[in-house]
């Protein structure tokens, strides 16, 4: 195993569609070799409670293992009017990483998705966000809002397009697992090589895998 750690901040505990509770996800994930990972599972206005939920159960964690665990939210399909809104409530109830479900090419995400995540300072990435467009990324990194870089099947297709021009145009390019089954977890070495059929260049690589990740946590005193 590498001795460089994971920073992950995205993947999906049994509070959404993922097939495990928060425990089990970070537990396997500290025995991979992870060193952070957040839980932000699937919310609308339905439901952006859970953040509270999934606060209460890292919170275990964090004063009992060496990982660092913590709570977040995917704002998920929901009217483009109401991203910014729902980012600052699922802050209230206690989530600390916000990721937006983007544009991904494999489903119907609302048109305006990305922009909309990117004009708002309280989103911290936009997930899988497609074929997102050179306006919109510069958007993203006038709020600080980073772009990710997906291993998760169907949503990965779209890694060429957000990494040539996230590069091009100086954004902050996370890699993620949007883990949902515990097989979607991803090893350090296993996100270096995906970063590589990215065509991500490999002294861009630790950036992508801890400083940029590293950013986002030091933002919120993470």
């Amino acid at each position: 195993m590498s001795e460089n750690k994971r920073i992950d901040l995205h993947t999906h505990s049994l509070f959404s569609d993922g097939e495990l509770l928060p425990s089990e996800l970070i537990r396997r994930a500290d025995v991979l070799g992870h060193k952070v990972i957040a839980i932000t599972d699937h919310v609308d206005a339905s439901n952006i409670q859970i953040a509270e939920k999934i606060a209460d159960a890292v919170n275990d964690i964090r004063d009992n293992w060496d990982i660092k665990a913590i709570p977040g939210v995917e704002i998920t399909h929901t009217p483009i009017e109401v991203i910014d809104k729902l980012a600052n409530q699922a802050r209230d109830y206690g989530a600390e990483i916000v990721v937006v479900h983007g544009e991904t090419i494999v489903e119907p995400v609302k048109p305006g998705t990305n922009r909309m995540a990117a004009e708002s300072p309280s989103v911290d990435i936009i997930g899988h966000p497609g074929l997102i467009t050179p306006e919109e990324v510069q958007i993203a990194i006038d709020n600080d809002v980073s772009l990710e870089i997906s291993s998760r099947a169907g949503h990965c297709l779209g890694n060429g397009h957000v990494a040539k021009l996230g590069l091009e145009l100086g954004a902050n390019l996370v890699l993620d697992s949007d883990t949902h089954a515990p097989g979607d977890l991803v090893t350090y070495e296993l996100a270096e090589r995906i970063a590589k059929g990215a065509e991500i260049p490999e002294k861009e690589i630790p950036k992508i895998l801890q400083d940029n990740p590293e950013k986002i946590l030091k933002k919120h005193g993470l």
